[in-house]
């Protein structure tokens, strides 16, 4: 190989990755996915775990940033954990009992959409729990995270967020697509109306689950795309792992931030 084409390769394998102005959307979510894969593989070989968790607005783009984020790992070693309504048995148990199961193993890397924070979020909103059990859950939740990251569980917890009217129009897409018909359930049909609900139970919960060991980041979601690259992007530059490129790109903060306690007085965490 020639010296120009040596030092273009240096210079493409240099190149900040992810940069969907000049590569388009594809080509920036496959340099990413790349080094997704480059992640699990250490996470394989030196026997760690991972957990990521995506809360947030119903049809805030929760299923596709985890498709996309699982797509090409290891399926003997990754898993996307959505659990549904708790049985007569599960909700005797104590809170956070069904989801400790799902909790990754050595060498697995794990998606919660939705977790345990459904207490704080539409259990709250919908009357599925009492206030005095939403409190309970909010005293628990510090001690509950931090014994994970003290049994060497890496938690990262991403909240997507969308403005009313783009909800709206993802909600209605659901209704008109017959291929996502299955997105469909009861609780979409109220959540326009309870938007304002959903709003206030969502400042309590970042306000008062947001700690040191286990911090929120804010993922403004209107644009898909833009959300899941960057919401990507984060996980990487905040993960340590085998032949991470020098360059890979830092999030765009007008997209992905951490959440702040003044910020939901200031509006920053809505769309």
């Amino acid at each position: 190989m020639g010296k120009g084409k040596k030092a273009a390769k240096r210079a493409d394998d240099d190149a900040v990755v992810g940069d969907e102005g000049n590569g388009g959307y594809k080509d920036a979510l496959y340099e990413l996915q790349v080094e997704l894969v480059k992640l699990h593989r250490h996470i394989i070989a030196n026997g760690e775990k991972l957990l990521v968790l995506l809360e947030g607005r119903d049809a805030a783009g929760k299923d596709g940033t985890i498709k996309r984020i699982m797509e090409h790992l290891s399926p003997r070693e990754s898993r996307m954990v959505a659990l549904g309504k708790p049985t007569e048995r599960e909700q005797t148990q104590w809170y956070y009992q069904r989801w400790i199961e799902h909790l990754p193993a050595g060498q697995e890397f794990v998606c919660f959409n939705r977790s345990w924070y459904n207490r704080a979020g539409v259990e709250r909103v919908m009357g599925f729990c009492t206030e005095a059990e939403v409190e309970t859950f909010f005293l628990q939740v510090p001690f509950f995270e931090q014994m994970l990251a003290q049994s060497n569980i890496k938690l990262f917890k991403y909240y997507l967020d969308i403005d009313n009217d783009e909800q709206k129009r993802r909600l209605e897409d659901r209704r008109r697509d017959p291929l996502k018909q299955w997105k469909l359930s009861p609780i979409d049909d109220v959540a326009l109306k309870h938007w304002d609900d959903y709003s206030r139970a969502r400042d309590e919960m970042l306000a008062r689950t947001h700690t040191p060991v286990a911090p929120w980041t804010i993922v403004r979601a209107n644009d898909k795309k833009h959300a899941r690259l960057n919401l990507i992007r984060d996980l990487l530059t905040r993960c340590d792992y085998e032949g991470k490129r020098a360059k890979v790109a830092l999030p765009d903060p007008n997209y992905v931030y951490p959440f702040a306690r003044a910020a939901a007085e200031d509006g920053v965490v809505s769309a």
